[in-house]
């Protein structure tokens, strides 16, 4: 890499909302459930955070994670791409499996820049060329293991910035002040805590996921007359 960096430090660095992941782009869902005025308020998006994390982020996407920290450990670049086809054939919605193709895409593109890892050049080619998909949890946990992050760590940094992302979402579509929206996220600490824990407990055996409200709130979401995000 180049020069010092401290695990804890990147970690937060890669899980900020800052981090030019594109999530910013992207409500998952979200959006359909409030123009259809199924989600009006902060009990209903923290409903909605619960079944994302619960259904999907938890023990599809964190156990991922962990897994891609493992690889990334041991410059398992074979395996990180057959995890990668895991994780497409995880996604249903074409619109949550492009927004997670995206998401992974331009935090490969920062972290080759920012590492130096010959194991993230290389995975960076394989995305190039259309070998691998490139999803955001294989991506994200393949720089934690080249960073030294421990897998739960990842698993909860990874969880926690996709329920802040949705909060984000909802900031922007329903009328919640930046306090009700902390509130919403607050809620979630125990469920992200847990879950973290879990899948660091976890492998690719493990894997799961239902959401098929979220998956068919997706799916509808290019219908909508007017968007504002792109899932």
């Amino acid at each position: 890499m180049g020069m010092f960096t401290d695990p804890r430090v990147s970690l937060l660095q890669f899980a900020d909302g800052l981090f030019p992941a594109g999530g910013y782009a992207h409500s998952f869902g979200l959006e359909t459930y409030v123009s259809e005025e199924r989600i009006r308020d902060r009990a209903g998006l923290e409903a909605f955070l619960s079944s994302h994390l619960e259904g999907s982020a938890g023990p599809c996407d964190a156990v991922v994670v962990c897994a891609a920290v493992r690889l990334g450990q041991m410059q398992d670049r074979e395996n990180a791409c057959a995890l990668d086809a895991e994780m497409e054939a995880l996604r249903p919605a074409s619109e949550l499996r492009e927004a997670s193709r995206q998401m992974g895409r331009q935090t490969l593109r920062v972290a080759t820049a920012l590492l130096g890892s010959p194991l993230l050049d290389g995975f960076s080619a394989d995305v190039e060329s259309g070998q691998t998909p490139g999803h955001h949890a294989v991506v994200f946990g393949l720089a934690g293991g080249v960073l030294g992050w421990s897998a739960r760590d990842a698993a909860q940094g990874y969880l926690q910035a996709s329920a802040a992302t949705i909060v984000s979402a909802a900031l922007r579509l329903l009328p919640l002040g930046q306090l009700e929206g902390q509130r919403a996220l607050w809620s979630m600490n125990e469920v992200v805590s847990r879950l973290a824990r879990e899948a660091a407990e976890k492998d690719v055996r493990d894997l799961w996921s239902f959401t098929p409200g979220l998956e068919i709130a997706s799916m509808r979401h290019v219908r909508l007359e007017a968007r504002l995000f792109r899932s």
